[in-house]
């Protein structure tokens, strides 16, 4: 399964302490991220994380176009509702894509941590079918 990951500046270390926490599970996946997330990922956890740009350099849209082309199976999205950005209609975007794909989506801890655990168990190999 190919595992894509996004968070906010505000939830990087979330993110890290995330994967370092399941890298066991996740580690057995191919890990795609927006730069700095994906190079915060590494550095934590030690695993091969295919980088796009940073997310504001256009890092959303390139996992964007890996989501409409089912190339992503699962997006974890750390995000941090507190902060409006004029990035907003692109991460709308991202989970307009993820609808219409699809695409199990987890915008916080809580499902992010129910999905990798599902992941684990072969809840998510009903995505095999899209590929």
């Amino acid at each position: 399964m190919r595992i894509g990951f996004i968070a906010h500046d505000s939830k990087k270390t979330l993110m890290q302490n995330f994967c370092i926490a399941y890298r066991g599970i996740i580690s057995k996946h191919e890990l795609y991220a927006t730069g700095t997330t994906g190079r915060m990922i590494e550095e934590a956890t030690n695993l091969n994380v295919h980088k796009f740009l940073e997310g504001y350099l256009g890092g959303e849209q390139q996992m964007g176009s890996q989501i409409e082309n089912n190339q992503i199976d699962l997006l974890i999205f750390l995000r941090d509702p507190n902060t409006q950005s004029a990035r907003d209609i692109k991460i709308t975007n991202i989970f307009a894509l993820c609808d219409m794909h699809n695409i199990p989506l987890a915008t916080n801890l809580a499902t992010a941590e129910l999905l990798v655990k599902s992941l684990d168990r072969g809840d998510l190999e009903w995505r095999e079918i899209y590929n």
